[in-house]
């Protein structure tokens, strides 16, 4: 007689699986914007050059043990490293516990893991990597129309409307809007469906409060400060996530 796997195994399942993955991303956010290879060579510390053992590897846990230093010449380890791994653990943990362990949870982990690198990257060089979100937005899209295949059509036009939406106010104004974050919008509306609307206007009403703030402050000067739009976006990822389907439900039983 089978048993049923209890969602708090799968939940700790996406955790260890978002840790690896984390791991994996603070390499990428290194390495990437600086052109670099993210699979040779082997983890090494920044300061010292030393190739870094397995057991300096284990996510957060070694950050942790070595008070922040490496064990080699004693520079300091950023914060940011364990931050990186945690936050993607508990993006796909929290996925699957709201999900559970289903194509849409599965779906919802993708989106979660991938918010992490690219928020990083975003606000320190106002990029986001094609090569994340790209591959991301083509399993992502996939998996939304394995979910619910009779409604296939939601996850391809929520895609196809949020990064066209982005596109052509980056047509429009180019110094405003990258087109990764275009790219991104796809990732979203492939993932999201009808919630990526909620998660778009959270996006934009975030970013609108941060220019009202910086030009109160600093005046018209402000007009000139470059914003990246990714962490934003991210946001309303999240937002659109946990709470999209009831905005939504709650916005169209206003219209009935």
């Amino acid at each position: 007689m089978g048993t049923t796997v209890p969602l708090w195994w799968w939940t700790l399942l996406a955790g260890v699986i978002g840790l690896a993955v984390g791991s994996f991303w603070t390499v990428v956010v290194w390495r990437w914007p600086r052109g670099e290879s993210v699979v040779a060579p082997r983890s090494h510390c920044t300061g010292c050059e030393r190739t870094l053992h397995t057991h300096e590897l284990v996510p957060v846990a070694s950050w942790l043990w070595q008070r922040g230093r490496c064990r080699g010449c004693g520079s300091g380890i950023h914060w940011r490293y364990p931050a990186i791994e945690a936050a993607t653990a508990l993006l796909s943990a929290g996925a699957i516990a709201a999900f559970g362990p289903t194509l849409t949870g599965l779906a919802a982990a993708l989106l979660g893991m991938v918010l992490v690198p690219v928020v990083v990257i975003d606000l320190e060089y106002q990029l986001i990597p094609d090569v994340i979100v790209v591959p991301a937005a083509v399993v992502g899209l996939a998996l939304g129309i394995a979910a619910h295949p009779g409604r296939w059509w939601v996850p391809v036009l929520a895609a196809l409307g949020a990064g066209g939406f982005l596109f052509v106010i980056w047509l429009v104004f180019p110094a405003g809007m990258g087109l990764g974050d275009a790219k991104f919008a796809v990732l979203m509306g492939a993932v999201l469906g009808l919630s990526v609307i909620p998660a778009m206007g959270i996006a934009f009403a975030a970013g609108a409060l941060l220019g009202i703030a910086l030009i109160a402050r600093r005046g018209a000067s402000a007009r000139k400060i470059a914003v990246p739009f990714g962490p934003f976006l991210a946001a309303g990822a999240v937002v659109g996530l946990m709470w999209g389907p009831a905005i939504v439900n709650w916005y169209t039983s206003r219209l009935a």
